[in-house]
């Protein structure tokens, strides 16, 4: 594993998951928004690790491997606290996590498969996955801090959010099944 700045922010964001988890669940009610800081410095190491990966000439391997791992257990979390914490039997925050976790567990399934093929591009990051990230880190924190802001009922603003989100999930999915759809097939007719 190369030892690099760009990493260290990576393994830092892992990290704070636990922590993240702890905070979240404490009995006060500065929980809600401490859990959204933590959740939002998380999401900035993201930013800063890719940022500085390039602008340092340290991409590495391990690095495009760890960080969306990384990625995805902290949202994938995030998400689950949420639906325990305050999904109390609603859908609209029960089904758009289960589609936004399912699609990541599909689409990283099919990544790791198109590799193997030798045709990892044909499933690369797209704008609409940046997009649907977007909304979904927005969305999440929104939910976490739970408390109105300057009138904003963050809830409930979060929560159309999260079921936009998971729209934009299923979208990209079939955007990254259909890029993918011609190897799959090769493969299939080649057993």
């Amino acid at each position: 594993m190369p030892w690099n700045l760009p990493n260290a922010l990576t393994l830092l964001r892992i990290v704070l998951i636990p922590l993240f988890v702890v905070v979240f669940y404490l009995p006060y009610a500065w929980a809600f928004p401490a859990s959204a800081l933590l959740f939002a410095l998380a999401g900035a190491t993201d930013w800063l690790d890719g940022y500085l990966a390039r602008r340092l000439g340290q991409t590495s391997s391990f690095g495009a491997f760890l960080d969306p791992v990384a990625d995805k257990l902290l949202v994938a979390v995030a998400l689950v606290a949420l639906v325990d914490r305050h999904g109390g039997g609603s859908l609209w925050l029960a089904v758009p996590a289960m589609v936004i976790i399912g699609r990541e567990i599909v689409i990283s399934a099919l990544r790791e498969w198109m590799a193997e093929l030798g045709k990892r591009a044909s499933v690369a990051v797209s704008f609409l996955g940046k997009l649907k990230t977007t909304v979904q880190i927005l969305a999440i924190l929104l939910l976490l801090y739970h408390h109105p802001l300057f009138g904003l009922p963050t809830h409930e603003t979060g929560l159309v959010l999260l079921n936009l989100a998971a729209a934009l999930t299923l979208w990209s999915m079939v955007y990254y099944l259909m890029g993918a759809r011609r190897a799959v097939q090769q493969a299939l007719d080649s057993r």
